[in-house]
């Protein structure tokens, strides 16, 4: 493992998740590999095969009741239940947009928050779920407002699933029992709170259970990993996973991403473009895509643009421009609808497909991180109240 890629793994360490057990100790087995899955099964004395029934009963049923789990004797789910628990993040707020986005808080058994949205396709019967991989972000990228949230902790490969799960359990889109699998959720975006490949370990492990085809059974193909350029797991990722990428890119000079991603202060953007270069997916001409939030007078210029087509010149790509959403205290304003149409242009016409992403769930606050701000200043003015009431009483 190079040096870098190390550091980065030891220092994961340091934000890692709670044991997921119960406090009366049972197990949790969302999360768990096949061969641990496996593995404490036999501790409980039973044969290895009953880990594919389990596994069948949690990731394509859906099922988290060991009572109901029909293909196993009773004297069998009595024991699961007294041993193991299948569990799901609890949804502390669940929000529905105008639009029908959908905005999830989710609660884990330590007390700490993330978010999760489902963002339906208004063109197609189905839509894409955007995980979350942190809770907060160590990454403090100025234009974010998940960039003024510290990181607390990484989340486990059981809480990066669940959220995916308890989001099936709110459309109820498991399978019925006739066998019909509706698709609403169809894709997995991991663009929520955090920097996944800071969390690589928990990410992986949770995506190769999603991809697993005896569970849920999403392709490879309908997963995009986004990453603000941490280039050594850039290279693990692509190896490992071959999800699709995007990178958070934004400026196409280093002083102005130095400023806009503080990342960039380590991998800069030649390493970063190099690195996509390297990703295996690209190579078979699937598409990366380049995130690129539209700034007034800070990287919107026709200048900026040719400069980016300059920059993936060679990369199979398409470029999402992303209209600035303002947040109290942020420095930044949105490019004029011109500006963005200028830019949108120039890039379509060097051969790249360049859509302006529409604002969605706006009036639900569904840009990431504004959901779990909100409710963190809510129980702060509610614990300042009760304080000055008590003190004068």
């Amino acid at each position: 493992m190079p040096e870098d890629a190390a550091r980065i793994m030891a220092k994961a360490a340091l934000f890692a998740p709670p044991p997921a057990r119960m406090a009366d100790g049972r197990r949790e087995l969302v999360g768990l590999s096949r061969e641990e899955l496996a593995e404490v099964v036999r501790d409980i004395g039973e044969a290895p095969f009953r880990a594919k029934q389990i596994w069948h009963w949690i990731y394509h049923q859906g099922e988290t009741d060991f009572s109901k789990m029909s293909s196993m004797a009773k004297p069998m789910r009595d024991k699961l239940a007294e041993h193991f628990v299948v569990g799901r993040p609890q949804a502390a707020v669940v929000q529905t947009s105008t639009d029908e986005t959908r905005k999830f808080l989710f609660r884990f058994r330590d007390g700490q928050e993330a978010e999760t949205v489902y963002i339906p396709d208004p063109e197609q019967d189905r839509g894409a779920v955007c995980i979350s991989s942190q809770v907060g972000c160590t990454l403090s990228c100025s234009f974010c407002h998940t960039g003024t949230q510290r990181l607390m902790r990484n989340l486990g490969s059981a809480e990066i699933v669940g959220q995916f799960m308890a989001a099936r359990d709110s459309y109820n889109e498991w399978p019925s029992p006739k066998g019909e699998t509706p698709r609403l959720l169809s894709t997995i975006v991991l663009m929520g709170m955090g920097e996944p490949l800071y969390n690589y370990e928990n990410v992986a492990k949770a995506m190769k259970i999603v991809m697993d085809g005896e569970g849920i059974a999403l392709s490879r193909r309908r997963i995009t990993l986004s990453t603000s350029g941490v280039v050594p797991m850039m290279d693990r990722a692509g190896a490992e996973l071959g999800v699709n990428l995007a990178v958070s890119l934004h400026a196409v000079r280093d002083d102005l991403r130095d400023e806009l991603v503080p990342l960039n202060r380590k991998y800069p953007i030649k390493e970063v473009i190099a690195a996509c270069h390297r990703y295996p997916p690209a190579s078979n001409a699937r598409r990366i895509t380049f995130e690129y939030v539209m700034l007034k007078g800070v990287n919107d210029s026709e200048a900026d643009a040719r400069e980016l087509v300059r920059l993936i010149a060679g990369l199979p790509a398409k470029v999402n421009l992303i209209p600035f959403n303002p947040w109290p205290g942020s420095k930044y304003e949105t490019s004029s609808r011109n500006a963005i149409h200028r830019f949108a242009n120039i890039v379509m016409d060097a051969g790249y497909a360049s859509p302006i992403r529409t604002p969605r769930g706006q009036d639900i606050l569904a840009a990431c991180g504004q959901l779990k701000t909100e409710t963190v200043l809510s129980r702060r003015r509610a614990a300042s109240d009760s304080e000055t009431a008590a003190a004068e009483v």
